[in-house]
C-alpha cells in the first residue's frame, strides 16, 4: 500500500506559503508507517516545534492501473474521505532552503491521518465536493474540489505514468488555504459534505 500526496493543488494555499503554482502535479510519498487510523490520538513528535495540519480529500484506489488515460481515471477509485497530512513546517522550511527532499517533514510516523471512507457515488457532484476542518469548534479550513488546480482524474493519470497504482493505495489530493499549527489537547473534526469522517485529539 502506497500513500501518494499532491502538493500545491489549491491556488490560495500555494500563495499563503509563497509558492508558485506548478505546471504539472507535484507528488511525494509517505510510507505505510505514516498512517494513523480509527480516530486514534496524534502524539506531537519531539523533533519539531511546528506541526501543521493540512486537511485534504483522500482517494482510495480500487483497481490496478498503469499509464491510465485521464478519461478513464474515474474508474480507478470508488471511495473518498478527508485526511490530515501533518507537516513539520519548521523542518520543511529548512529542507526547502537547502534544496533537500521533504521526507523528514512529511513522511514521519502517524503523519497521514484517515478514518471513515464514503462511496464516491454518494456525493452529488464529484467535481464540487465540500470539506471542512474544525479545531476546538472553530472552522480553520473550508475547501471545495471545484478549486483544485489538478482534478482527481488528472492526478491519477499523471501519477500512474510514473508509478503503478494498486488496490488500496491512497492519494492525498492537496490542501486548501488555512493551514496552521496544532498544539497539545487540540480536538480536530473533519467533515465531507457535512458528514463527520474524522474526529481525533492531539496529545
Amino acid at each position: 500500500m502506497k500513500i501518494i500526496c499532491i502538493g500545491r493543488n489549491y491556488a490560495e494555499h500555494a500563495r499563503e506559503l509563497n509558492n508558485p503554482l506548478p505546471e504539472s502535479p507535484i507528488f511525494f510519498m509517505k510510507p505505510d508507517s505514516a498512517l494513523l487510523t480509527n480516530n486514534n490520538p496524534f502524539f506531537l513528535p519531539s523533533f519539531s516545534n511546528e506541526i501543521h495540519y493540512e486537511a485534504e480529500i483522500v482517494l482510495k484506489i480500487s483497481r490496478l492501473g498503469k499509464n491510465i488515460a485521464e478519461r478513464f481515471a474515474h474508474r480507478y477509485y470508488n471511495s473518498i474521505t478527508v485526511g490530515i497530512d501533518f507537516t513539520a513546517r519548521d523542518l520543511q522550511d529548512k529542507c526547502k532552503k537547502a534544496g533537500h527532499p521533504w521526507e523528514i517533514a512529511k513522511a514521519f510516523d502517524q503523519s497521514a491521518v484517515i478514518n471513515e471512507f464514503i462511496s464516491i457515488d454518494s456525493v452529488p457532484d464529484r467535481k464540487s465536493i465540500g470539506f471542512t476542518l474544525d479545531i476546538n469548534g472553530n472552522r480553520v479550513q473550508d475547501g471545495n474540489t471545484s478549486d483544485l488546480v489538478f482534478t482527481f482524474d488528472r492526478i491519477i493519470s499523471y501519477v500512474s505514468a510514473f508509478i503503478t497504482l494498486k488496490t488500496g493505495d491512497l492519494i492525498f489530493t492537496g490542501t486548501p488555504a488555512g493551514v496552521g499549527p496544532v498544539k497539545k489537547n487540540d480536538h480536530l473534526v473533519a467533515r465531507l459534505e457535512g458528514q463527520i469522517v474524522l474526529d481525533f485529539n492531539i496529545k
